[in-house]
């Protein structure tokens, strides 16, 4: 395979507003942008909620949607590979026991959501309003919980693997099946750029940009983003 440049993006927090759909101007601009370049988008969520977020021409336009961490990939609107791995009862039944135990007491339902490839664990639910997420959001940041959620889970289980995904979750896999696997999939590559708003240790981005440091490429590069207008702006300067 030929030598190329490619550039990965994660979708919520970093090309969207997170659990939101994008933004039109910055739509519109990736739909032209996108054209004359490789790209790939890599996230936790399904493929229906990347559709809902960014649209389907934006999906359909990029090289390849990674969805669940890699663990389902689409191309040109179908899926091409995915993954078959089921959580195991014990450890569905820990999360079920940490959720009855957690400090936080607001439920909004649906906090054991399993994926292809993937479960994400949310103490809030996915069911909550943009109101009560950041009301988690805050509650999170002082008492750390999914930090330590994602530790005493890691663990717990060895053939495992949890990590901070989103604003109010986290993502557990196979050890092994988070978005670091993206780089299995491309062959030879000349440079890489990532951007994503979870490249900290213990965010579910953390692998990836480890996997593309120990390339040790000095044309690669890293780009850790705090909101899509951020990505939006770097993507103008390049």
């Amino acid at each position: 395979m030929s030598l190329y440049t490619i550039y990965i993006f994660d979708v919520d927090g970093t090309l969207t507003p997170s659990r939101d759909i994008i933004d039109s101007t910055f739509e519109s601009f990736l739909l032209d942008w996108v054209m004359l370049r490789n790209v790939h988008l890599i996230t936790g969520s399904d493929y229906e909620k990347t559709i809902e977020q960014i649209g389907p021409e934006l999906a359909e336009r990029v090289m390849a949607v990674h969805n669940c961490a890699g663990n389902s990939r689409w191309s040109r609107g179908k899926e091409v590979y995915k993954s078959d791995w089921k959580i195991s009862p014990e450890a569905k039944a820990w999360l079920q026991e940490k959720l009855e135990k957690s400090n936080f007491v607001l439920r909004t339902g649906q906090h054991i959501e399993e994926r292809c490839g993937l479960v994400n664990f949310s103490t809030l639910g996915r069911g909550a309003s943009r109101a009560e997420r950041q009301i988690y959001i805050k509650f999170d940041i002082h008492y750390q919980e999914r930090k330590q959620l994602v530790i005493d889970f890691n663990k717990q289980f060895d053939g495992l693997e949890a990590a901070i995904g989103g604003e109010t979750g986290i993502d557990i896999y196979e050890k092994g099946r988070n978005k670091a696997q993206l780089l299995s999939h491309l062959g030879e590559v000349e440079e890489i750029h990532f951007f994503g708003d979870a490249i900290y240790e213990g965010g579910n981005d953390w692998p990836l940009a480890e996997a593309i440091r120990n390339r040790d490429n000095p044309l690669d590069s890293i780009h850790p983003v705090t909101s899509w207008e951020e990505t939006y702006s770097l993507l103008q300067e390049m």
